[in-house]
């Protein structure tokens, strides 16, 4: 069912209840969960939450946890979303025990909805959506029952055959459940079954011009596959109701599931509406639905989130009962710690500026001599072993690395200053090159050729260490630097519309210059470039690198920041 690992099942409201359950035998032991996506957009982080509950549950009490896609609107629905859902889940480490449509049961759900006809639970009207909309009143507003409210079940069942047969138009008639117009869930009054539309269907293509609603379709779906817990979040709390009504009413021969529901997982600086991601993505502010600035899985897994990590952080939030929006800087902080166990080191340059070693050797043919340095590919991992480091008379270092002028407290390179290149040599400022314009353009030093590998023989302190890239043997690289899409941390907090706050420059990309040994990075790999930060090389562009995270853990700071209010 699941291949992820987790830890120990922990305690909380909801596994609590299925232990209460399997005490009392209430499904014969059995614990049966599933994860029902509508397959009309890409999954995001909210839902690998969702997931990690859904498989996690049904994992801990060694129940199944089956994949429904909920394709019951083939208007907004397509494969490509079906096999990026399919995708996502395999890639955060769950097995579905099978994958489901609502689709695979139109025909019960029909024969179902005859039978609420045949019983008086269900009638065909034929308003408008309009008017039926302002029929059902609101909260404190009674509603207006429907003047085909009380029409014989037998014209009825007609009307709805003739409605499934395509006689009608679009939109001319519905199936509403026959419950309560006064009751104070406005769920419950007489809320709408099936629709007319013809539309082509991903699966049943054009069989069907009838589609059943969510509420219709998902509770009856859950009774047929067997479940025994539905799971859903906090904006289905007022649907269960309903979820029972309709599951009280069918002549159901084993015991009607449970839904119960826990908070969704919000991040600041984060939006994650489907019908607002979209729009990103047609609007072409985004390059897709994986570009790396989206809190989509497949664009949290091109930037490099890890989904052990990913997993991590949605144990560590757990369930609750309450709404609340997590610090996106708590998830960065799980990336970050997990990378720092795993990636490898490498160093690259995102800001090239040219340094020449002004005493440096050169051979007798008066080329330069090349030095090699053994350099750790990760310290947390000794076992990861050592790779050769190339270093010439002439390197890159990064262009905020050196001061013509330095501020107070500026300790890296500048006129007369001495400074450490990492795991090299020391080197000293003696002069700069310029343009025309005045711009630094090559940086002069010399070097102590007694401080091979980075120590001074006699001792002298030097207050930087920098690193470097052999300008020889340095690979061209495109790095692209991400900050936050949304730049308030409750984005549309202030005007109602996120987009509103969206971030005209939340990506930057650079030329950059990179040692050798990131030719051999896997696509999708992440390393940590020294100093700056991890990156993930993109699956599908050659030496294109995302920053995933960079090196200071803003989370801690935020604690600290917190402790000290």
């Amino acid at each position: 069912m699941t291949e992820a690992a987790s830890p120990a099942p922990t305690s909380d409201f909801v596994r609590d209840e299925i232990r209460a359950d399997i005490e009392a035998g209430t499904y014969g032991g059995r614990v049966q969960t599933r994860f029902p996506p509508e397959p009309n957009g890409y999954l995001h982080i909210g839902h690998a939450k969702a997931i990690c509950v859904d498989f996690g549950i049904a994992r801990d009490f060694h129940g199944s946890c089956n994949l429904r896609l909920d394709d019951t609107n083939p208007d907004v629905e397509d494969v490509e979303f079906v096999d990026s859902i399919q995708e996502d889940i395999a890639w955060l480490g769950f097995e579905p025990a099978s994958v489901l449509f609502a689709s695979d049961y139109f025909e019960q759900l029909y024969a179902w909805a005859e039978w609420m006809v045949e019983q008086g639970k269900a009638y065909v009207d034929e308003q408008d959506g309009e008017t039926i909309s302002a029929q059902r009143g609101g909260y404190g507003k009674p509603g207006v029952e429907s003047p085909f409210r009380d029409r014989p079940a037998e014209e009825s069942l007609a009307e709805f055959r003739r409605m499934r047969a395509g006689e009608y138009p679009d939109g001319s008639r519905v199936l509403r459940a026959r419950i309560d117009m006064q009751n104070e869930n406005m769920q419950l009054r007489d809320p709408v079954m099936y629709r007319i539309r013809r539309s082509h269907h991903h699966r049943t293509g054009d069989t069907w011009c009838i589609y059943p609603t969510y509420d219709w379709a998902h509770g009856q779906s859950d009774a047929i596959e067997g479940v025994t817990h539905s799971l859903c979040t906090l904006e289905f709390r007022s649907n269960r109701p309903l979820y029972d009504w309709y599951l009280a009413q069918l002549p159901l021969e084993t015991t009607a599931p449970k839904q119960r529901e826990f908070a969704r997982l919000e991040l600041t600086h984060t939006v994650t509406s489907k019908r607002r991601l979209k729009s990103l993505v047609e609007d072409g502010v985004v390059d897709g639905w994986d570009d790396p600035r989206m809190p989509t899985i497949s664009g949290l897994r091109r930037r490099g989130y890890p989904p052990t990590a990913i997993r991590e952080f949605c144990s560590y939030i757990g369930l609750t009962k309450t709404n609340s929006r997590h610090d996106i800087e708590l998830l960065g902080s799980f990336v970050r710690t997990h990378l720092n166990r795993t990636s490898q080191r490498r160093m690259a340059v995102l800001r090239p500026l040219e340094v020449v070693i002004d005493n440096w050797p050169t051979n007798e043919d008066g080329t330069p001599t090349v030095d090699h340095f053994d350099v750790v590919n990760n310290p947390e991992n000794p076992e990861n072993g050592m790779r050769s480091v190339p270093f010439t008379g002439r390197l890159f270092i990064e262009r905020d690395d050196f001061a013509e002028v330095p501020p107070p407290k500026f300790f890296r390179l500048s006129p007369g200053r001495e400074v450490r290149l990492r795991g090299a040599y020391l080197v000293t400022c003696t002069g700069v090159d310029k343009d025309e314009a005045g711009e630094v353009t090559r940086v002069h030093v010399t070097m102590d050729p007694e401080s091979r590998g980075g120590a001074a023989p006699d001792g002298r302190k030097v207050k930087s260490t920098m690193h470097w890239v052999s300008a020889d043997h340095a690979i061209d690289a495109q790095v692209a630097l991400y900050e936050r899409l949304f730049t308030a941390p409750v984005p549309g907090e202030r005007t109602g519309d996120p987009m509103d706050d969206l971030n005209a420059d939340s990506r930057e990309l650079l030329s950059a210059k990179v040692e050798p040994a990131l030719a051999d990075t896997a696509p999708g790999e992440v390393v940590q470039f020294e100093r700056l930060g991890y990156f993930a090389h993109d699956p599908r562009t050659p030496m294109l690198f995302h920053r995933t995270v960079g090196l200071r853990d803003e989370w801690a700071n935020i604690q600290k920041r917190a402790k000290k209010g």
